[in-house]
């Protein structure tokens, strides 16, 4: 019997070696998944998210891509052993684009196109304004807005879940706000090892690069909702989604409400679909009473084919 559930996908920073090799040899449906990336990307997706180097898999425009792969290969495998429905989708950033596949707006060859291009032009723009990101633990997110106000060049990138912030901004001003943030009262300032300052104004010329290459790729109506993160809203409507990911590359992203939206909703079972288990961490801190289940491995798949019953 399928159970209802909601469908999550985990965004950049989930990456790592080995990343789906296990669901590639176990399953054809992961297979089939790994191989049509290679075949659309024009290179091997697969052998560097199973071998890496690690250098090439955490750059942007690769990292992207590979989670998406990873994500959709281990889709393919859970949808095909009928144990829960998804009744509506979600992605932290870059899962947006994997849980657009999920509803079947997007076709995977399309998402796989549009989010190379984003990583490519994120790293362009990260290039061309440099900048770092910080995650302020144990601050109200009105006194970060307040810091971020007095230091300036510093602006609030994703609202993971109750007790951190994270803000993008100019290399200089990101040390500044780490070290006054300790100073008035955070818990912890940990400087991100990421590339640029995602999520903000800093990321504009990606943004207005992409926008170009969205207009271009044919988005259908879900068949169900999917929750955007500029907007912690659900949306069946092409347009409006294509807009929510044009603003979604330079503005911060509202993962922990798009959580509380939708288990508002009466919806208590998540399944988290991808490389890692950061979002389940995010949810025991968002709603300790959510149920999550994780599927990125064979052993998680072969649970669900052999009990129906997972471990939550």
């Amino acid at each position: 019997m399928s159970q209802d559930a909601v469908f999550m996908f985990p965004g950049q920073g989930a990456q790592y070696i080995g990343m789906g090799k296990e669901l590639y040899h176990s399953f054809p449906e992961a297979k089939d998944v790994f191989d049509k990336a290679n075949a659309v990307l024009k290179f091997d997706i697969t052998k560097l998210c199973f071998e890496g180097p690690k250098d090439e898999l955490t750059n942007t425009a690769n990292s992207q891509v590979a989670i998406l792969t990873h994500s959709i290969a281990a889709l393919r495998c859970l949808e095909k052993t009928g144990k829960f429905t998804p009744k509506i989708t979600l992605g932290l950033s870059l899962g947006e684009y994997s849980a657009l596949v999920a509803a079947g707006c997007l076709t995977f060859e399309s998402a796989l196109m549009l989010v190379r291009k984003r990583g490519e032009y994120m790293d362009m723009a990260a290039q061309k304004n440099p900048g770092k990101m910080v995650t302020i633990l144990g601050m109200p997110v009105k006194d970060v807005e307040e810091l971020c106000k007095g230091i300036g060049g510093c602006e609030i990138a994703n609202l993971n879940c109750p007790g951190q912030v994270v803000v993008s901004g100019k290399a200089n001003n990101i040390e500044l706000l780490a070290s006054f943030a300790k100073d008035k009262g955070a818990k912890r300032a940990i400087i991100l090892d990421v590339s640029g300052a995602f999520h903000s104004s800093l990321m504009t010329p990606a943004k207005d690069k992409l926008e170009k290459e969205i207009e271009k790729i044919t988005f259908n109506p879900p068949a169900i909702p999917v929750i955007s993160n500029v907007t912690a809203e659900p949306t069946q409507d092409p347009a409006i989604i294509k807009r929510n990911l044009i603003t979604q590359v330079n503005s911060k992203t509202l993962f922990e409400a798009s959580v509380r939206y939708t288990a508002a909703q009466g919806f208590k079972t998540f399944i988290e679909i991808g490389p890692g288990q950061v979002l389940k961490g995010l949810l025991k801190k968002i709603d300790p009473s959510l149920q999550v289940v994780n599927i990125e491995k064979p052993e998680h798949i072969s649970a669900l084919s052999i009990s129906g019953n997972p471990v939550v």
